[in-house]
């Protein structure tokens, strides 16, 4: 596998993706082209990992089912969308969709260059909170299956007292798991173990204001 990262061109248009490619070749970039979206989705599965430029009006495919075909797929490669004029409405959706920026087509080297930086950032960042989800669903498996049940309350903003009702147990019980889960987790502060739980997933979307407006 190159050092340099990939980006795969997905156009109708040769004359985009020649252009293109050029640019995107000596900047740095390695560079895949499709003529098709219906191509791309043949290769994307075992494609290398990289960002697509996703043209949105093409034969056969457009871009937005191509994109929605990636999304459904579980392939999770960062989407950059090139239109034409009087294509922004498209653009939009394809944004509300997950795409992480559009351009228009002919662009500027500039412009394609900080939208394919932009892709890249997000990719990185993906791969960031992976791993950071990977390490804490380790280290609470390390946890007894009792202490799990209390960090699980704790993420969800119980107070200790909710908890040890719905566990059946005394709530000085829970604050016994509650120290040992801390200590085996390797951290001194319940904000500390809420940010290793919603690494994991535990806890749903609740602020963390009111994580410890629940738990104090």
């Amino acid at each position: 596998m190159s050092d340099r990262r990939m980006i795969h061109i997905v156009d109708d248009e040769e004359s985009i993706r020649r252009s293109a490619g050029f640019m995107l070749r000596t900047s740095g970039y390695s560079v895949t082209t499709y003529a098709s979206g219906v191509a791309f989705l043949r290769e994307a599965r075992t494609a290398e990992p990289g960002c697509v430029l996703l043209d949105v009006r093409m034969p056969e495919m457009d871009g937005l089912d191509v994109q929605q075909a990636l999304a459904d797929r579980g392939i999770a490669m960062p989407v950059v969308v090139l239109t034409g004029h009087g294509d922004v409405s498209i653009a939009v959706r394809a944004m509300k969709a997950g795409a992480v920026d559009f351009i228009e087509k002919p662009f500027e080297k500039a412009l394609l260059l900080a939208a394919v930086a932009a892709a890249f950032r997000r990719l990185d960042e993906s791969g960031d909170r992976a791993e950071r989800a990977a390490e804490a669903r380790l280290r609470i498996a390390a946890l007894t299956a009792r202490e799990q049940d209390v960090l699980k309350g704790l993420a969800q903003g119980y107070p200790n007292k909710t908890i040890a009702y719905d566990l059946g147990i005394s709530p000085r019980t829970v604050e016994v798991h509650r120290a040992n889960l801390m200590n085996k987790l390797g951290v001194r502060s319940l904000s500390d173990a809420l940010r290793i739980a919603f690494a994991a997933g535990l806890g749903g979307e609740t602020s963390n204001e009111e994580q410890h407006r629940n738990t104090t």
